[in-house]
């Protein structure tokens, strides 16, 4: 088995209708391809959504034929919905009112396309040579994996935010943990592109 080398970003900024990306999210994207430029990507993964395949797209362009591919389970989901008992009774009320804006099918099906992407895109990979991914995603599975790599409890995917193209990556080596080697990283990107898709006091 060798390390896996899992990068995560969330699409670039989105129009109002969400119908694909502003002009600064398409110069979000480019600035993103730029910065991988040097990484010896396999794939580049992208949900099915217009905003998340024109991310994958224009990074993809800078990215020397690496092949991008659709795939559901980088979508835009919730990835699991804890109960009451599971969260602190102090968020708990905020946390559950959140999560209910959303159909009960789409929170059913969420755990399925969550549990695929885990199986699709983490821990070591067959072989002896190290592999490369890129996943562009969406605010919910990002937090969902970095959950994951930190071994935290299940509900703690919620307060997870990314900001649009920011960077997370995320070792998975044979006989360790993961190792969270960069999160939210937006240091690719001039001031006026960093912090989009946030509200202003998650601005750092």
């Amino acid at each position: 088995m060798a390390d896996r080398y899992l990068y995560l970003t969330r699409h670039g900024e989105a129009t109002p209708d969400e119908s694909g990306l502003t002009d600064a999210g398409r110069r979000q994207a480019a600035l993103l391809g730029e910065r991988l430029r040097g990484v010896p990507l396999a794939a580049v993964h992208h949900g099915p959504l217009a905003r998340a395949a024109e991310t994958a797209r224009l990074a993809g362009e800078r990215l020397d034929g690496v092949p991008v591919r659709s795939c559901e389970a980088a979508g835009d989901y919730v990835p699991y919905q804890p109960s009451r008992e599971e969260l602190p009774a102090e968020i708990a009320d905020s946390m559950l009112g959140f999560l209910e804006q959303f159909p009960a099918e789409e929170r059913e099906r969420g755990a399925e396309l969550a549990a695929e992407a885990v199986a699709r895109f983490t821990g070591p990979v067959p072989g002896d040579e190290p592999r490369h991914e890129l996943v562009v995603t969406h605010n919910f599975l990002v937090g969902w994996l970095v959950r994951g790599a930190l071994d935290a409890p299940a509900w703690r995917w919620m307060g997870l935010n990314h900001a649009n193209a920011a960077l997370t990556v995320i070792r998975y080596a044979p006989g360790r943990p993961p190792s969270l080697l960069l999160f939210n990283d937006t240091g690719h990107l001039p001031a006026d592109l960093r912090w989009t898709g946030l509200p202003p006091h998650l601005h750092v």
